[in-house]
């Protein structure tokens, strides 16, 4: 299907751009303050071990992902390559799994975001804002440039991320300096480590990496995409890895002889920025975290709105959402509905004494199963799609397998791994969601067969 078919502004997304996206989705510059300190209370010593782990486990979706992104470009990204491949009712569950995770995803920066307002006002004005407040503004800032313009959407997130992530490796880069370079033999040699909790922090430490598939959705609006988006997704899981086994491996080496724990403190960078000597970059890399979770909201409610687009092409939903804004070449109300689906929930969260920090915790927690269900899903269909077209490998074949069982192995892990009330909710609500989805499409089905008929 051609770009023109959906009314979007084709060709206007360089690869910086494209890969703007997926780097935004992900928030890196948020995963050395929290979720880094998670993993560590689990891994300890081996912290940066299981984020090679997780590096990897990226890199074999990112290798399925990308030779999808080769043969099809459309704005249903994993879902459309689910759903032409493999039967139509593991393509909806692909839609609405993946739905689902771009917008659990956007709740939970969305907290995040509110949790290092409060730090910050409190820091500088020993005070803090009305929660809703704070919500109406990330969520309305995100939602304006997500329908204004993909392009500017796409280099504002740029250069956020490129701020947040340079003032990050500035510190990385000042500590050995200052205290000499040498090597930490104790997280070489995984000293004090159990096991068993790998398991469970491999789970965390994939958190840091979803949404890195997310430049597929722009498959509409990247230039040359079959090109541009493999790349970006690629390039993406392999600067996202090295730079979070870095900075993990960097954290547990600075706290070494503090009085607090990694994973105890609330702005770990800006205590190793503290330590350093560089102090100020601690409070810019704060400020660059809450303005990086806004774009990270933005990268969400984009992608969202591109998955809610081709299910309404699809008539999953209703065709309202495949419109397009003429001026703007955006669909404006996926956009509005996927910006107020974020602002409804975080607010009612908020407003139920759920502490930012909490909510960034349960819906990204949410949003891992459905990022592991396409994940799955796409890997899965893979080889079929190849062999379709006439270009069986078993080499590709074995990768694909072997994805599908790491997902798998990831799910179980998750699963075992939970050890509290509102975690043990979250795969039953999970499922519940999904099973709406399908009966959805089974109503909608029956529906279109009797009108057809």
């Amino acid at each position: 299907m051609k770009n023109e078919d959906y009314g979007l502004h084709a060709g206007v997304l360089g690869p910086l751009e494209t890969l703007a996206q997926s780097v935004s989705a992900m928030a890196p510059s948020t995963s050395p303050s929290l979720t880094i300190p998670l993993v560590f209370a689990l891994a300890g010593n081996a912290t940066w071990f299981v984020y090679l782990l997780a590096t990897g486990a990226t890199l074999l979706v990112g290798f399925c992902v990308s030779r999808f992104a080769r043969l099809s470009a459309s704005p249903g990204s994993l879902y459309t390559y689910t759903a032409d491949t493999l039967p139509p009712v593991f393509g909806v569950a692909a839609a609405w799994a993946l739905l689902l995770a771009y917008l659990a995803i956007a709740i939970s920066v969305a907290g995040g975001a509110l949790y290092y307002t409060n730090v910050l006002a409190q820091q500088f004005l020993h005070w803090t804002p009305p929660s809703l407040l704070t919500l109406v503004v990330v969520c309305a800032a995100a939602g304006f440039v997500a329908y204004r313009d993909v392009k500017l959407s796409a280099e504002l997130m740029l250069w956020i991320e490129v701020c947040s992530v340079s003032l990050i490796c500035i510190i990385l880069t000042v500590m050995p300096v200052r205290f000499g370079f040498h090597l930490d033999m104790d997280q070489f040699r995984l000293r004090g480590v159990s096991f068993s909790s790998l398991g469970p922090a491999l789970v965390l430490s994939m958190f840091s990496f979803v949404g890195f598939e997310s430049a597929t959705t722009l498959g509409g609006e990247a230039r040359n995409p079959l090109r541009t988006i493999p790349r970006a997704v690629i390039q993406c899981a392999i600067l996202a890895g090295i730079f979070f086994v870095l900075c993990s491996y960097s954290e547990v080496l600075g706290f070494r002889g503090e009085s607090g724990k990694l994973s105890d403190t609330t702005s770990p960078l800006h205590l190793l920025a503290d330590k350093a000597g560089v102090s100020p970059l601690g409070t810019g890399i704060d400020f660059g975290a809450l303005i990086s979770m806004v774009a990270c909201v933005l990268a969400c409610v984009t992608a969202a709105s591109r998955v809610l687009l081709r299910m309404g092409r699809e008539r999953l939903l209703p065709a309202l959402f495949e419109k397009i804004s003429p001026r703007h070449g955006t669909p404006v109300a996926a956009v509005v509905l996927s910006t107020c689906v974020v602002f409804i929930t975080a607010a009612l969260m908020a407003m139920r004494g759920v502490s930012g920090s909490d909510v960034y915790d349960l819906l990204g927690s949410l949003s891992v199963f459905g990022f592991l269900t396409a994940y799955a899903l796409v890997a899965a269909a893979l080889p079929f799609a190849r062999r379709a077209r006439g270009q069986h490998s078993h080499f590709i074949a074995a990768i694909s397998a072997l994805a599908v069982l790491v997902v798998i192995l990831i799910a179980v892990f998750d699963l075992r791994s939970t050890a509290d009330v509102a975690h043990a909710r979250l795969p039953y609500i999970y499922l519940l969601y999904i099973a709406a989805g399908l009966a959805w499409y089974a109503v909608r089905r029956k529906q279109s067969a009797v009108a057809t008929g």
